[in-house]
């Protein structure tokens, strides 16, 4: 049995990718870690002046965990099934964290494009990081479902 990583960001390319883990890892006899990150907020200098912001850490890794349950509700409808994924929810950098999770896997899968990027890129910044950096094979999870 081996292990699968895939990134879930809430978005449709990630509810794909996520997908496509699944189908994959149960013809493979796999396990599924379907990992969601969360960071803080960037800050820019006019946020700065003179005010202060409370960023809290709790209500952010919640809403990341939030995003992960809901995807995953989303993709798969089988309760048991849904038990069945390990769940991660990490803070840092996407593709930075992906990275590391993938760590002793078999396979990372990540979609072509999430939340973040410029709508005419065609692989993420997150993917495409992904796909030079992590220390096993990658699956690009395309819009049309191919790889």
């Amino acid at each position: 049995m081996g292990r699968m990583v895939v990134g879930v960001d809430g978005s449709e390319p990630s509810a794909r990718a996520l997908r496509w883990a699944l189908d994959e890892a149960a013809r493979r006899g796999d396990t599924v870690e379907a990992v969601t990150v969360w960071h803080y907020p960037v800050l820019t200098a006019d946020a700065m002046s003179g005010t202060s912001l409370a960023v809290d850490a709790e209500a952010l890794a919640g809403n990341a965990r939030t995003v992960l349950e809901d995807t995953l509700a989303g993709v798969v409808a089988d309760e048991a099934a849904r038990a069945a994924v390990v769940r991660i929810v990490a803070e840092g950098s996407p593709g930075h964290v992906l990275v590391e999770a993938a760590a002793g896997a078999d396979l990372l899968v990540v979609g072509s494009r999430g939340l973040g990027g410029f709508a005419g890129l065609l692989l993420g910044s997150v993917s495409n990081h992904c796909v030079h950096h992590a220390p096993c094979p990658v699956t690009v999870v395309r819009p049309d479902g191919g790889r």
